[in-house]
């Protein structure tokens, strides 16, 4: 049935790639219905390629303003998840098991900022396409914290604006951003889940403020509890994509892109400082473009292989990662962090999609190879038969033992349909780990549950899904002991239970 299904599918694309191909020409020229045809068919095509080359920066936008709507805007507004990050936070592939502080600063606005760090705090500081910002230098980008210049003892980065030529003071660590906008990403450890005091203590230590501003004049830091507030900060898939990037287009003119990229965003009528008021035609083509292109960007980014490259962590398991640890072995990755290949100069725009569709935010110390640094991620769509994960089915998961993990363990849910946090009525969190201090069986393995319904017996290790909502799960291991790195220990698959 399902082959049929699929066969029927592939020869109603090509009856529709054939009706544009073979649409009528006249004397050589395409008929006035023709053109027509074929130029709306263009308008649509150039919205859909648009939005996915720009997806990093829908990404960050669908974060920036999605979090500004609900909390506030100004560089001294830095929201923290004070109670954990739950699914009332929509956004892509959010970790409950850490506090999280995100902010946004214009810094055409503001000129050079200051971020003030203490000791102990981990974060990032990137630019609107979620490049990691280079430090002077040339060893450190984006990393704050253990990973960072600064390595852990916390101190005062600046960070510059593109182009910017003015004096640089001495005393701190010189970030210069490939934008005007600054994203700053920052996490905080916690020990016990019953006292998140200390971490949000810490991450209250925060300060950013414009370093041309005399102190008297510097607006107060502001830290809203984000937790339990419904804000929607996923990337938009309607028009409001385009407009959204307009306003970045307008803030930051050819620091965005290239000639090509500034090309092709013209193309749909975005062109810094000229008027985008598209009529109502081109309207609804450019929202439903829009639609598609992050349904594309779904297609591409719940697969185990992308442009031909399998990212698959162990061939005879269902686990990926785009990073770290894909089927890349060693240091040497064929991407860097701008998604350039390496050995052939081009911009991997498949796999970027991959990320950003999924993912936000990477640094050399996230993908640390390193132990006892960064993060292990292995990431799984399928169950052991090679099926998707779907809601209504229960699984069983077995770790071995001594989950290699020197600071902690998690396994967290994800929506299918749009990578936030899987919401269900039966657990306010959807992960699991080790400080929940889940059942742990005689031979040292820990077996994890995950269905719409709870095991008898298997409470503590349960983690809840949704009957008929797809799902995906996400295995953290921080930091990573050298059977992680090695990849010598091997997680079991998603196995169904009957």
């Amino acid at each position: 049935m399902a082959a049929t299904l699929l066969s029927t599918q592939a020869t109603a694309q090509t009856d529709r790639f054939d009706s544009l191909a073979n649409a009528p020409f006249e004397q050589n020229r395409p008929t006035p219905e023709t053109a027509a045809m074929l130029l709306q068919e263009l308008e649509f095509q150039q919205a859909t390629q648009a939005y996915l080359w720009a997806l990093p920066l829908i990404n960050t936008l669908g974060m920036k303003f999605g979090s500004e709507e609900v909390f506030g805007a100004g560089y001294n507004i830095l929201p923290i998840w004070k109670d954990r990050l739950d699914p009332k936070t929509l956004v892509t592939t959010p970790n409950s098991d850490v506090l999280y502080a995100m902010s946004y600063v214009e810094m055409g606005e503001t000129g050079p900022i200051v971020f003030e760090a203490p000791p102990n705090l981990q974060g990032i500081l990137l630019d609107f396409w979620q490049r990691p910002i280079p430090v002077d230098g040339g060893e450190y980008f984006g990393d704050v914290g253990l990973p960072g210049p600064d390595a852990g003892e916390g101190g005062s980065f600046l960070v510059l604006p593109p182009g910017y030529e003015g004096n640089v003071p001495e005393g701190y660590y010189v970030y210069r951003s490939g934008t005007n906008n600054l994203f700053i990403f920052l996490r905080a450890f916690y020990d016990d889940p019953d006292n998140l005091t200390p971490a949000v203590e810490l991450m209250e230590q925060v300060k950013v403020y414009p370093l041309n501003l005399p102190e008297a004049e510097r607006a107060p830091m502001e830290f809203p509890n984000a937790s339990g507030v419904d804000a929607n900060m996923l990337p938009r898939s309607d028009f409001s994509a385009f407009e959204q990037i307009k306003w970045l287009l307008d803030s930051e003119g050819q620091n965005l892109a290239g000639p090509d990229g500034l090309g092709m965003l013209a193309s749909i009528g975005l062109i810094e400082g000229e008027a985008f008021a598209p009529d109502d035609e081109t309207r609804a083509i450019l929202d439903t473009a829009a639609d598609v292109a992050y349904k594309m960007s779904r297609a591409v980014g719940l697969t185990e292989e992308v442009a031909g490259k399998s990212y698959l962590i162990w061939p005879d398991r269902h686990y990926v990662n785009p990073a770290n640890n894909a089927a890349e072995p060693g240091a040497d990755k064929s991407l860097d962090l701008e998604w350039v290949n390496r050995a052939h100069g081009y911009r991997s725009i498949e796999e970027r999609i991959w990320f950003f569709t999924d993912y936000y935010s990477w640094s050399p110390g996230m993908v640390s190879q390193t132990p006892g640094r960064g993060a292990f991620y292995g990431v799984v769509f399928s169950d052991a038969d090679g099926d998707p994960l779907v809601g209504g089915t229960s699984y069983k998961v077995t770790l071995p033992p001594d989950v290699p993990a020197e600071l902690f363990w998690s396994m967290t849910l994800y929506e299918a349909e749009n990578s936030s946090g899987l919401a269900t009525e039966a657990r306010r969190f959807p992960s699991l780990g080790s400080r929940d201090k889940p059942v742990v069986n005689e031979d040292g393995t820990i077996d994890l549950y995950i269905g719409p319904e709870v095991p008898e017996g298997h409470e503590a290790n349960w983690l809840a899904t949704a009957p008929e909502r797809g799902f995906f799960g996400i295995l953290r291991l921080y930091g990573p002991g050298e059977r992680a790195i090695d990849l010598s220990w091997k997680p079991g698959d998603f196995e169904k239970v009957e």
